[in-house]
């Protein structure tokens, strides 16, 4: 029976899902217990199905996280050498690596464009569908089982980066939109998300694309009238077809039948398929008879699990360009919270009671299955991101390769992130050079990703004379004296009292928020030069 299709298929699922039963070294003792009889089993072992080095190389994972489990193999090992049976020791073999791993990304020879308003939808789409199939790959049969036994995503780093993604790009199309300050703006990039949204359609990714249609029907831009009034009658049908297909109307219908019917390459919408296993977990008991193991149980979750993992070993229909994918992480690191996403929302366009609400539009439930997962990204990740980013903007921009590029070219890159500080000062007239870029994104990360870095370090304060009347930003008190009054932030502009600069930080950012009227990470609406600084 072994040597048919479906007694190979009962050894493999044996290997995945024993740990559901018992412990992985348990069942590796087991083997080793059984080894006599194993050995007797030809087909078992010419058919390589219960092998060892099947286990191994299909389940790296397994190994990976048990010690004593590679300890108890080699036991076993050793006991077949010491048989003298060259066939059957050729059969234990060292971990050949984890089969299913992500594409790497082509590098193009040409340069790219890293300005939002340059790049094509199509080509925004392939590379976001590479960042997601990337972190699809990464989750194993381990990750999986974890969260259908936990209910929960903590200390499950794989399925934790596919929220945080999830999150961020839904949170990337909101501020991207709202960091536009006219109403024709905000529809121009609202459309270029809607094209995003058909080109992952067309990928048959469907957790990018809820991801996205979740940021355009966020309630914090349903709600902006002047820019749905502006959108084309094809834009909003396309909405509402998005919309539709995503539904959880019916246990998610729609999508399932959509789902079901693609081949090749895909990427599904994983909170729904995880609802799937957490359900067969919880309806189904683990025993039948109170003694017997329920193998039914063991097969749907195994069938589940393992259409999951069959994706990986699928090839992406596209290529990917490393400068961009490196401009999208660093967009998909920054993290606000939903008070400040709707405080920037009524910035833009104010509440008016005279005018009737739009009828809500009800938003696909973006990874609800991770709801309460926050990006908390360490700072050397966040400073790796920043300087594979830099070296991107350099590559493509420094046309001298002396470690410059145009103010221009970096204001214009700049408007990719939504946020921005009062003046930059450059060593260079119209010019800024590796170093300046590197300390303004990292500045604007450890806000924007809530790093909690200690802002007194990174403020440039100089004590200064000020020749006209002049306030404190922190307190609001007079700076008095003759001489030497107070304190000025040659970075950002900020002026405080000598007692006062221990309080720069959030005060210093909800000062910036109040006299701008925007988000303390939204770009101004007038981008001047003058001199050798540019401010909003």
């Amino acid at each position: 029976k072994l040597s048919s299709p479906r007694g190979s298929q009962l050894v493999h699922m044996t290997l995945m899902m024993h740990s559901w039963v018992m412990p992985s070294q348990t069942f590796a003792q087991k083997l080793l217990t059984l080894y006599p009889l194993l050995l007797l089993s030809a087909v078992l072992w010419s058919h390589q199905c219960i092998a060892p080095n099947h286990w191994i190389s299909q389940f790296p994972a397994v190994f990976e996280a048990d010690p004593l489990l590679e300890q108890t193999m080699g036991d076993l090992w050793a006991l077949v050498r010491s048989d003298g049976e060259e066939t059957h020791s050729q059969l234990i073999d060292t971990p050949h690596g984890n089969i299913s791993q992500a594409p790497s990304p082509s590098v193009k020879k040409r340069k790219v464009s890293l300005i939002f308003d340059h790049m094509e939808p199509d080509e925004m789409a392939e590379h976001l569908s590479y960042l997601e199939f990337k972190n699809f790959c990464n989750v194993s049969f381990l990750d999986y089982r974890s969260y259908v036994v936990r209910g929960s995503v903590r200390d499950n780093p794989a399925l934790e980066r596919s929220v945080m993604m999830c999150n961020g790009v839904s949170q990337w199309v909101q501020l991207m939109i709202l960091s536009r300050h006219t109403a024709q703006q905000r529809a121009q990039v609202f459309t270029k998300f809607i094209h995003v949204a058909q080109k992952l359609r067309a990928l048959q990714n469907f957790n990018t694309l809820m991801a996205v249609t979740g940021g355009l029907c966020h309630s914090s831009i349903s709600r902006l009238k002047d820019t749905s009034n502006l959108l084309p009658p094809d834009i909003t049908k396309a909405l509402s077809e998005m919309t539709e297909l995503l539904s959880s109307r019916s246990n998610y219908s729609n999508y399932r039948r959509v789902y079901n019917d693609c081949t090749g390459f895909k990427v599904p919408i994983l909170g729904v398929h995880l609802k799937d296993l957490i359900s067969l977990n919880e309806a189904l008991p683990d025993y039948i008879e109170e003694d017997k193991i329920n193998l039914s149980k063991l097969q749907h979750l195994y069938s589940n699990i393992n259409d999951l993992l069959a994706i990986h070993s699928c090839t992406p229909p596209f290529e990917a360009n490393k400068d961009l994918l490196h401009l999208l992480t660093l967009s998909l690191d920054l993290y606000y919270t939903e008070d400040e996403i709707y405080e920037l929302s009524y910035t833009k366009e104010p509440k008016n009671p005279k005018i009737q609400p739009l009828a809500p539009v009800k938003p696909p439930a973006v990874a609800e299955w991770g709801s309460g997962v926050t990006p908390r990204l360490d700072p050397d990740t966040i400073s790796k991101h920043v300087k594979q980013m830099v070296d991107s903007i350099v590559k493509n921009y420094d046309q001298n390769q002396d470690g410059y590029i145009s103010l221009e070219d970096f204001e214009k890159i700049a408007a990719n992130f939504p946020f921005s500080f009062c003046t930059h000062e450059t060593d260079r007239e119209g010019q800024i050079s590796r170093e300046e870029i590197t300390s303004y994104f990292m500045r604007g990360m450890s806000i924007c990703a809530k790093l909690g870095y200690n802002f007194n370090e990174a403020h440039n304060f100089h004590e200064t004379t000020y020749k006209r009347p002049t306030f404190c930003d922190i307190c609001g008190g007079f700076l008095w004296g003759v001489i030497k009054q107070g304190y000025h932030c040659k970075g950002c502009g900020i002026n405080c009292h000598r007692h006062c600069r221990d309080l720069v930080g959030l005060e210093c950012l909800k000062k910036h928020k109040n006299t701008t009227g925007s988000c303390p990470c939204t770009p101004g609406p007038d981008l001047k030069t003058k001199g050798n600084s540019w401010s909003t």
